[in-house]
């Protein structure tokens, strides 16, 4: 398959561009500006009580997919969209991709002489573009960090708890719909939760000995510099139905969708500290549309029904701590993590008499094999579906036991 390069991500990334954001660090720079050490160079002093440290915090935002399906094989998602992303699909839902973050939420946490110590209530700051400068006390801090979410219709989704400070949780909340299959606990949908990268650094150590530390001669100043990982913590996935025949004999049998999808077994929450998401599974509410004759990767054309969902990714893992260079055994854990879980999606479907039906898929294995988000690729044969013949199209009309394996079941 094609490998991608690393892109440097300066600019918003347009809808052709790359699909999922794989990490951003930051790069930690403290500079020293007092002592009462005799250090070489010498250094400024600053009237702090009890001391402190100025520091500047300079992120690089680098974007890559490097996501394996196997050893040394990259996945390549375009190889397997058909769907497209237009102008029209662009207006409706957005951007397919991510986009830099332009500003960042800082907490924090100051442990005195305890490297591992209870975080006390933090210090909350706010990052515009990529420089922080403030002070630190001598000893050692953990320091969470996640982009500042913005809205078009400034109506967030994501609910930030920061009750407790050692396990900060993002979460979304509930749509009105109903959901229509597959829901043990929550009998409405969720909303999808917005972009969210976040970055945890703990015992970072400001030592007066400037252990660590190193003299920048054109700066002038005593530096120390860290990458920590900020990670995605929403994972896109593409949803796409190919519906085969859909326009045999110059008759169109599926003419529309009723424009709204559901996407079960997701995670309802996120630990924003350690990434792991929670164990709530829930139905993540998205919208679809269908398009016309689209020339498939197969080389054929089809009408096909797509999507763009994002969530917080499959229950009680964190992804990006998998090793995509040990995908087998990566894919083993996620499945452990993942049993007891199913993961459907379902559509409605509108046929040329009226009527409509409502299809359901089962999409455990494609989901737990991209738990990192990806492409799901779905297909029917129309010349093996019968048009429903009934009002009332809301129920469950026809089941998908396992695209995988081709076990279909219509009940309609």
């Amino acid at each position: 398959m094609k490998r991608h390069s690393a892109l440097h991500i300066v600019k918003r990334l347009s809808s052709k561009g790359i699909m999922c954001l794989r990490w951003l660090c930051f790069v930690i720079i403290v500079t020293r500006s007092l002592t009462s050490c005799n250090i070489e160079p010498p250094l400024h002093t600053v009237d702090l009580k009890g001391g402190g440290e100025e520091v500047e915090v300079d992120l690089e935002l680098d974007v890559q997919w490097d996501y394996q399906l196997s050893y040394d094989v990259e996945y390549d998602w375009r190889a397997e969209w058909d769907y497209g992303w237009d102008a029209t699909d662009q207006q409706l839902f957005g951007d397919i991709g991510y986009h830099a973050p332009k500003a960042f939420e800082v907490r924090r946490y100051f442990t005195g002489d305890d490297p591992h110590g209870k975080h006390p209530s933090p210090l909350h700051e706010r990052v515009e573009g990529k420089v922080l400068r403030t002070r630190f006390a001598f000893g050692f801090w953990d320091i969470l960090m996640w982009n500042e979410i913005k809205t078009v219709d400034g109506i967030q989704s994501i609910r930030i708890d920061e009750s407790d400070n050692d396990a900060v949780i993002a979460s979304t909340g509930p749509t009105m719909n109903a959901v229509r299959y597959q829901a043990p606990r929550f009998s409405r949908s969720f909303y999808q939760p917005e972009e969210l990268f976040a970055a945890y650094a703990d015992a970072l150590e400001i030592s007066k000995d400037l252990k660590g530390f190193e003299y920048d001669e054109q700066r002038h100043v005593w530096v120390k510099h860290m990458k920590v990982p900020m990670q995605p913590l929403t994972y896109i996935y593409l949803v796409q139905l190919v519906l085969r025949n859909n326009n045999s004999g110059g008759v169109r049998r599926v003419t529309a969708t009723d424009g709204t999808a559901n996407f079960t077994g997701m995670a309802r929450s996120v630990n924003m500290n350690t990434g792991v998401t929670g164990s709530d599974a829930i139905t993540v509410y998205f919208e679809t549309r269908l398009k016309q004759d689209v020339m498939t990767k197969k080389g054929d054309k089809a009408d096909v029904i797509g999507g763009r969902v994002l969530t917080f990714g499959i229950p009680r893992i964190n992804p990006s701590r998998f090793d995509a260079k040990a995908y087998r055994e990566s894919l083993s854990r996620g499945d452990n993590a993942d049993k007891g879980s199913s993961h459907y999606f379902d559509v409605t479907l509108q046929f040329n008499n009226g009527m409509d039906s409502t299809f359901v898929f089962d999409i455990t294995k494609q989901v737990r094999k991209l738990y990192k988000g990806g492409v799901i690729t779905l297909e029917l044969d129309m010349d093996t579906v019968p048009t429903p013949q009934r009002k009332g199209g809301s129920a469950f009309d026809a089941v998908v036991k396992d695209y995988e394996e081709k076990e279909w079941e219509f009940e309609m």
